[in-house]
């Protein structure tokens, strides 16, 4: 059975969803994902723009201002779900990881 669009985030997706707390341009994200991360995640502009048209599509985020080229977006209810879960299913793994390893200690 396949899996539901968008029920894990990859790092990038993560990021730009983040980012969209703030309205923001497509320059503006790729800039805040690296200060973000420290340089340890980017976000080319090809990626950038065909997930910022799946989240529009899929109503995670919301296209708020149009000038010229410029495109500017902001977070939704939904996409504010949608990061609120990740964070939730990343910190049951970090729960799980650190239980394996406590257990090993105990030995």
């Amino acid at each position: 059975m396949p899996r539901e669009k968008f029920q894990t985030l990859t790092e990038q997706m993560f990021y730009i969803l983040l980012c969209l707390r703030e309205e923001c341009c497509g320059m503006d994200i790729m800039e805040r994902v690296k200060a973000f991360t420290g340089g340890r995640v980017t976000v080319g502009p090809g990626t950038l723009y065909h997930l910022l048209d799946q989240f529009c599509e899929n109503g995670m985020i919301e296209e708020t201002r149009v000038e010229g080229r410029r495109r500017s977006y902001l977070l939704t209810l939904k996409g504010h779900a949608a990061l609120s879960g990740e964070v939730r299913r990343m910190a049951a793994q970090l729960e799980d990881y650190t239980r394996a390893f406590e257990k090993e200690g105990a030995k």
